[in-house]
């Protein structure tokens, strides 16, 4: 071989080599000005969430109970700007306006309520498309599962806390309202901000908080997507849920304890306010039907349709009487705006 050939056998020989152990430039390293300190599944609903502030109709029922100026969270769900949040928010509303997380101030009306589950539903009326948070099913979501609970305060400043759902129930309350599930969640999130977003782990909204329950260290209730899923078409289409018969109401505010019913007050707006119930009254039946709970008498009253009578028995201190009260649609008083 050849001194020419043999140096040029020896360097295609060695090339790979040399290419091999040639010193590597540094990978690049990402900024961590530009890496955000939030959980993923935080990240994921965050563009998503609202801040709502609500002016009621002064003088309303509603108003007097939870104040003419309300604030709250929403969580955009549909990029034509449809966002749910919880329906106690909304009533007797004359105006809403949304904060974006960019702090754009967007005006919103309210589209549509559903008073049975509690929820409500805004529409924005900027420019979409909006970004949109995905809703995620709930009905396995069990005791245990890991959460997080996400919402924006009134300085638009977003608030986030993780935990767990400790509890799957039934909720009943004094306003004639009952879940058949609910979840229960701790730890719950600082501060008071219904329509905030329940999330689990990979960032679907699985429930929308409604209440802070209970003392210190608080519990969230939420209600679950899986009332919402449903019938979200519905809500976006008519402003009501138009596939079940609306539910007898009669604006009467009951307490229970001690395996006893008892009335509270009445809602001035309903069929109750003049009918002749007095605060300690202890309801014993309805429709002749003995009850013993806030849960039984609502079971017992909703097996009605709303412009029935219902007969609620109740026991005085004089002894028992019947009073008769003709309900209502509960959504005749608090129509979605057009």
């Amino acid at each position: 071989m050849s001194r020419r050939a043999g140096v040029a056998f020896l360097a295609a020989v060695l090339a790979p080599v040399v290419a091999v152990a040639a010193p590597r430039g540094r990978e690049p390293q990402p900024d961590p000005r530009g890496v955000s300190p939030l959980p993923s599944y935080v990240q994921r609903v965050a563009p998503a969430l609202l801040g709502l502030s609500v002016r009621a109709a002064e003088g309303s029922v509603s108003a007097r109970r939870l104040g003419a100026r309300r604030f709250g969270a929403a969580v955009l769900f549909d990029p034509r700007g449809y966002a749910v949040t919880v329906s106690y928010l909304l009533l007797d509303a004359v105006g809403v306006e949304a904060r974006m997380r960019d702090g754009r101030r967007v005006p919103a009306r309210v589209a549509g309520m559903d008073l049975d589950t509690g929820l409500g539903l805004i529409q924005l009326q900027g420019a979409g498309p909006f970004p949109a948070a995905a809703l995620a099913p709930s009905q396995e979501v069990g005791p245990g599962a890991r959460t997080a609970t996400v919402g924006v305060d009134e300085d638009n400043d977003l608030i986030h806390t993780g935990g767990m759902v400790t509890a799957v129930r039934r909720f009943a309350a004094f306003w004639e309202y009952m879940l058949d599930r609910a979840f229960i969640v701790s730890p719950a999130l600082p501060g008071s901000w219904g329509g905030s977003a329940l999330v689990d782990e990979a960032g679907g909204v699985i429930g929308i908080v409604s209440l802070r329950l209970g003392e210190a260290p608080h519990a969230n209730l939420a209600i679950p997507a899986e009332k919402f899923l449903p019938v979200k078409d519905e809500l976006v289409a008519s402003g009501r849920v138009t596939s079940r018969p609306p539910r007898p109401w009669i604006g009467l505010y009951t307490v229970s304890f001690g395996g006893a019913v008892y009335v509270d007050g009445v809602n001035e707006a309903g069929p109750a306010a003049g009918a002749g119930f007095r605060r300690g009254d202890q309801i014993v039946r309805v429709d002749g039907v003995s009850v013993n709970s806030q849960e039984e008498f609502y079971e017992r009253m909703w097996r009605r349709r709303a412009g029935d009578t219902i007969e609620v028995g109740v026991r005085r201190a004089d002894g028992e009487r019947v009073i008769s009260v003709r309900s209502i649609d509960r959504h005749r008083l608090y129509r979605a705006s057009e």
